[in-house]
């Protein structure tokens, strides 16, 4: 049977022996990620009566009211959902977690204020209740997410949102397995030994982790001690083998998942799904689709018919100095690739003189290029030149935020040198996007501008959310006025 330690200190034992009373750490998790949805709700709910007693000296909100807190609550579990609020990773990371509670919260006032008024209501609300709501329902969210990190602390000191993690396996997929847990440096997984019924034939190590004992030891000590997952590292070839081994691990009240034999090759996964009851591995997926995609198709149109009618006084100048300052058109149409790589016309401000650009080779603007008229530098400068593009978006053809669409020909010429260039195509191409306003704007005059460029698109299409965009959408203003790197 198992020896009685493996490499813990007492106080560590101590704790693993405590499986059938304390709580699996996936589980403690998911316990905190719901009371902290809870915790949020409440916090803006008590703020709000806060605020009406400090405005009107009564604890007791009229029913008006009332209905105001349900509808922020209700939309406060959508925004802070879709800003990601409630992903475990990320409660640590507070400059981020403020920055999305500070666009989350006032996107649930923003539309507590829209309800209002076409409601014909806004009036029986009082101004100075809003803005001390506000205040302090954001001041409530966040100690509420500084409260949860201290605690966050502890449980990580104590050890116990570390999963205990037991290892079938001590050939080359175990080893390639424990040495990818040793170079990313996770403080999530706890491994408490590694298993395999070759133990007599084995050393008594595999990367520093002790070989514990056979499968059967394993599954012994899983009875008295606290195992959160089994990693079985084996060659999937061996079905008999897996198929054996998995009637075994029945019995065990634990997690089993099968490390994959690509283990030593990096493929992203996305999850198992079954087809026709065959479980396969997701490696790559739609980045829209469903209600997301609903909802960055109303963000687009939406903002883009507020912003041509905000804009058009600004629209209507530019196409008048384009007239005075040189002969030609007042826009620009090129042809470039859209979602999925289709072909799609771009439309543009014209900044450069009429018949000088020579297809198919288009060579970028540079500083002091020749072509640029004057008026058109300072559109390029400020990007006012892309303002028509708006009218891409409410064609469908284009979003607001995305990769940028780039001339066919630098297409073709970087899709050639650099890796997964082309999968910037599997969105629709923006007008601004991620990574513009990380200064990678302008001129792309080397492989490795743009590969950088690429970098930052492909986060974006990840990592895409409607607070995302909104964040991306505020910070573009700032990106075109800081940058010097536009011709």
């Amino acid at each position: 049977m198992l020896a009685p330690t493996y490499g813990f200190s007492n106080t560590a034992q101590d704790f693993v022996m405590k499986r059938k009373t304390s709580v699996v750490a996936a589980d403690l998790q998911t316990i905190v990620l719901g009371a902290l949805r809870v915790a949020d709700l409440a916090a803006i709910a008590l703020a709000a009566v806060v605020a009406y007693w400090a405005r009107h000296d009564s604890w007791v909100l009229p029913d008006l009211y009332l209905i105001a807190v349900l509808a922020a609550v209700i939309l406060a579990a959508n925004f802070f959902q879709l800003a990601r609020l409630y992903v475990f990773e990320n409660l640590s990371r507070l400059a981020g977690q403020f920055g999305m509670i500070a666009m989350a919260w006032t996107g649930v006032m923003a539309s507590l204020i829209a309800l209002a008024y076409f409601t014909q209501t806004s009036v029986a609300f009082s101004r100075a209740f809003a803005l001390g709501w506000f205040a302090l329902g954001f001041g409530a969210l966040i100690l509420v997410r500084l409260s949860l990190l201290v605690q966050i602390d502890r449980w990580r000191r104590d050890g116990r949102l570390a999963l205990n993690v037991a290892v079938i396996g001590a050939g080359e997929m175990g080893r390639a397995f424990l040495k990818h847990l040793a170079d990313v440096e996770t403080q999530e997984y706890r491994i408490v030994g590694v298993f395999d019924d070759r133990k007599d034939r084995l050393p008594s190590t595999l990367e520093g982790h002790a070989i514990a004992g056979t499968v059967d030891d394993l599954i012994a000590y899983s009875k008295t001690n606290r195992v959160d997952e089994i990693v079985v590292a084996m060659p999937w070839q061996a079905s008999s083998d897996l198929q054996d081994l998995i009637k075994r691990l029945k019995t065990v009240p634990v997690d089993v998942k099968l490390c994959p034999d690509y283990i030593g090759t990096y493929l992203p996964a996305r999850g198992f799904h079954a087809i026709a009851g065959i479980p396969m591995l997701s490696v790559l997926e739609r980045p829209l689709s469903g209600w997301s995609l609903v909802l960055k198709a109303l963000e687009d149109r939406i903002l883009a018919a507020l912003f041509l009618v905000l804009l058009a006084p600004v629209l209507l100048l530019v196409a008048l100095a384009i007239r005075l300052d040189s002969p030609g058109p007042i826009l620009f149409r090129q042809q470039r690739w859209g979602f999925a790589g289709n072909p799609i016309v771009v439309y543009k401000f014209r900044s450069m003189h009429h018949g000088r650009i020579e297809a198919p080779h288009v060579p970028q603007a540079t500083r002091d290029d020749p072509r640029v008229t004057r008026v058109g530098r300072i559109l390029r400068k400020t990007s006012l030149d892309e303002l028509p593009q708006l009218l891409n978006v409410l064609k469908g053809d284009m979003s607001l935020v995305g990769p940028r669409p780039h001339a066919v020909a630098h297409n073709e010429q970087y899709a050639k040198v650099i890796d997964d260039y082309l999968a910037r195509h599997r969105v629709k191409p923006g007008i601004t996007g991620w990574a513009q306003v990380n200064g990678l704007r302008g001129e792309t005059d080397t492989p490795e501008k743009m590969r950088r460029r690429v970098q930052f698109d492909l986060h974006y299409i990840d990592n895409w959310s409607l607070v995302f965009d909104l964040k991306i959408i505020l910070l573009t203003p700032l990106a075109v006025l800081g940058k010097e790197n536009a011709y």
